[in-house]
């Protein structure tokens, strides 16, 4: 806590420094919170500063229904007031004509800071938090059932007026047989281990039609026999996701629904060809991803330059797309709707409420669930634009919006004219917009973890773990450089010399060197950009070298052999033989961490 302090300490006074502003009261006012509030105040009370910043910057102007927390003086609030008075006007709290970047910059940075550190919430926060998952299926319901025939018959429309080719290409790979499964890292609802998924013990009755045990849970149909050891379940004992929490804030944990393995195993398989057939797409290219931010972050950028492009972000987004939606925009392609109607879960398992029937589509966690939202969102938005029309939406329409209508998960970029239609579409579907993170007003965007105002980047960096004490604290060090290397390029020297210390601190404790070297150094080190450092060249390649620490990720054993091994040799991707070479002897997500000393380049 107290290293926490300090750096927050270094942090206000660099900032200070850059906008010619004292920041002594404010580092005083932290202090006396902090005492009365503890960590919250720099987890949640600052971050909440930081949206209602956020909001006055969209608006224009600072009102007294935001920074309730808060004094004012004037019409500002005395925190941080030294850099406010260089945004607004103090009287009225009206932005300026010509507001200081720096001044944005650095109020963002400072309430920012310790927004996104990882910690566990409370328990009363986290029961919250299963709570209102429930919550979210009961509304799913109702909205399903309110929906008009007439809103339904739009969607249904505009959905094959955008995806109708795409998704008849997709329709025929699928009845061609061209799924091929795969498995990821990731847990799974039977909490097996990553090899032993290629051990098929269970295979849901409902897979059979498109995707038979036969031809995906084995390596071929001469092993037929295995048939028999594997569990065949029908749809009253199909195992339910398990929907857990995943520490993310001391506001809020991350939920996400664990697929059980037969399900994520032809999930990836349908991914795959989606995935693919949008690429050779150039409509859907532009409309939607789930894999590249840039598009949205440059759109964004755009939109706070010219202010014609408005940037939206929705509330429990994954977990409010009605699977009713998902059969609706699917129903003239049997193939595909049958694909992924069979290999979705239809049961949850939620701690504290047992297991329930799902009415949304999926939660984070399936493979489908990102692509079958974005889907279903820019079809919302459409719908939303015929409406801002007011005539029958065409080809020619949507040809025309292309690069100005986009969506990344829960970010979407929309023309501004067309906001409050495409705000009222999305909500008449069951969506929640979050007005604390939406912006069109003024000429503060932000989407995918980008922030801009006026075409300047005002990203800020972030702690994202505690500081490292222990030598077992490899996450935690691994964190505090990547922090480092982050304010380094942002060019907060006297931020990156408190951190320099604070790492060869932790260094000469337990016997580590942290040289400066160039970013793809593979070292775990500072990046620098003035000539790296290196102690001698290399005996036979003549090149320098440079002794550090580099990071050492433990795959946990993981032996398979027998007809589990020739299935995933036979399942593998590329010509290329594995990049592991035990692969069948350790397999899936690290473990445990460590650091090891070894000589390397050092760019």
């Amino acid at each position: 806590m107290k290293s926490q302090m300090l750096f927050l300490q270094c942090v206000l006074k660099e900032l200070g420094t850059w906008c010619c502003t004292s920041t002594d009261q404010d580092f005083k006012k932290v202090l006396a919170r902090v005492e009365n509030e503890g960590d919250s105040f720099l987890t949640i009370t600052l971050p909440d500063y930081a949206k209602d910043f956020q909001k006055s910057l969209d608006r224009g102007w600072v009102g007294h229904d935001l920074f309730k927390s808060f004094s004012f003086k004037g019409g500002l609030p005395l925190f941080l007031g030294g850099f406010l008075d260089l945004i607004f006007d103090r009287t009225s709290g009206r932005l300026l004509d010509e507001p200081s970047i720096d001044a944005i910059y650095a109020v963002q940075q400072i309430t920012m800071l310790f927004g996104k550190i990882e910690r566990a919430c409370s328990d009363t926060r986290f029961r919250r938090a299963m709570d209102n998952y429930v919550k979210c299926e009961q509304e799913i319901r109702l909205n399903d059932s309110s929906l008009s025939e007439s809103y339904k018959d739009r969607f249904s429309r505009i959905s094959s007026l955008l995806w109708g080719d795409l998704f008849s290409r997709i329709d025929k790979r699928i009845y061609d047989g061209e799924t091929v499964p795969k498995h990821g890292p990731g847990s799974t609802a039977e909490k097996i281990s990553s090899n032993k998924k290629y051990n098929q013990s269970e295979w849901p009755e409902r897979l059979e039609e498109y995707f038979s045990a036969l031809e995906f849970a084995l390596p071929s149909f001469s092993h037929y026999e295995r048939l028999s050891d594997i569990d065949f379940l029908e749809p009253g004992r199909e195992r339910p996701v398990r929907v857990v929490g995943v520490p993310k804030t001391l506001k809020t944990p991350r939920i996400i629904a664990i697929e059980p393995v037969a399900m994520q195993y032809v999930q990836q398989g349908i991914l795959e060809i989606i995935e693919e057939e949008i690429e050779l797409d150039d409509s859907a290219r532009r409309l939607l991803s789930w894999k590249y931010q840039e598009p949205n972050q440059e759109m964004a950028r755009l939109g706070s330059i010219t202010g014609e492009l408005a940037t939206l972000d929705l509330s429990e987004a994954s977990d409010r797309v009605s699977n009713q939606l998902v059969r609706l925009m699917l129903k003239n392609h049997p193939h595909f709707a049958a694909g992924v109607d069979a290999s979705r879960s239809r049961k949850a398992d939620v701690e504290g409420h047992g297991v329930i029937r799902l009415s949304k589509f999926a939660s984070m966690g399936s493979a489908l669930c990102f692509p079958m939202e974005s889907l279903v969102f820019i079809t919302v938005l459409f719908v939303g634009i015929e409406s801002w029309l007011n005539r029958r939406l065409t080809k020619k329409d949507v040809k025309s919006l292309l690069g100005k209508v986009r969506t990344y998960g829960d970010d979407i970029i929309v023309p501004v004219e067309m906001v409050p239609s495409a705000v009222d579409s999305l909500e008449t579907f069951g969506f929640k917009v979050n007005k604390d993170k939406s912006f069109w007003t003024g000429k503060f965007r932000e989407s995918c973890g980008k922030f801009y105002f006026e075409g300047h980047d005002i990203t800020v960096v972030r702690v994202r773990r505690d500081m490292p004490t222990q030598r077992k604290h490899v996450e935690e060090l691994t964190s505090l450089i990547a922090m480092r290397n982050l304010f380094y390029k942002r060019g907060l020297w006297d931020t990156v010399g408190f951190l320099d210390d604070l790492i060869d601190s932790w260094g000469r404790k337990f016997g580590f060197r942290f040289p400066k070297v160039h970013e793809n150094s593979p070292l775990l080190s500072k990046v620098t950009f003035l000539p790296y450092e290196y102690e001698r060249m290399h005996p036979h390649l003549h090149h320098p070298l440079v002794k550090g620490v580099v990071r050492y990720d433990r795959i946990p054993l993981d032996r398979l052999d027998d007809i589990g091994a020739l299935l995933k040799s036979f399942l593998k991707r590329g010509e290329l033989p594995f990049a592991d070479r035990r692969h069948l002897e350790r397999a899936g997500r690290p473990n445990s961490v460590d650091i090891k000393v070894r000589w390397a380049t050092p760019y």
